[in-house]
């Protein structure tokens, strides 16, 4: 039987420190299911989904307590199931760009879980903008839209709160 294990890792932006963690992982005969990582502002950050044997598991997590100090991170763990698939859901991506302004994702989080959508993923972005340096934001999300929810409603209503917020919103189905 497979188990699953959440990992996460903050710490020292360091050349080797992904692969360092992943030979752990293979080392421990255990496998990525799914990853994020990026370098946020001067840190390293990631976050895996590591499946395998319960023992194997447990063996990893002794040795990424050891590796906390030779790579400089801080990794917790937790154990998880996977996510089943919510019944009854259409998924769709949500993209926004604006000027940089406070309180972008707490509106749009706010917009979803008021109607009972559920943000699976999400990213976010600031930048300037090439031609005028504008300090700009995006956002992506993946939300899981209950087959209750009326499309054609929802978008209107999303596309009323980026005309009141100033933000260029798109909202379509997603497309693997």
């Amino acid at each position: 039987m497979t188990n699953y294990l959440v990992t996460s890792a903050i710490g020292e932006d360091r050349a080797g420190t992904i692969d360092r963690l992943a030979r752990a992982i293979q080392e421990h005969n255990c496998s990525i299911e799914d990853s994020r990582m990026s370098v946020l502002g001067g840190s390293f950050a990631q976050i895996l989904l590591v499946a395998g044997k319960w023992n194997n598991l447990a063996k990893l997590e002794s040795t990424l307590a050891n590796l906390q100090d030779q790579l400089h991170l801080t990794i917790t763990t937790r154990h998880t199931e996977l996510r089943q698939p919510p019944a009854r859901v259409l998924s769709y991506t949500v993209d926004v760009v604006s000027l940089n302004q406070p309180g972008i994702v707490g509106k749009l989080s706010s917009f979803f879980s008021t109607r009972g959508i559920n943000i699976h993923d999400m990213a976010t972005s600031a930048y300037r903008a090439p031609h005028t340096a504008s300090h700009m934001f995006s956002v992506r999300m993946t939300v899981d839209v209950p087959s209750h929810v009326q499309i054609a409603q929802l978008r209107e209503d999303f596309l009323d709160l980026c005309d009141e917020e100033n933000l260029d919103g798109v909202l379509e189905p997603l497309k693997l």
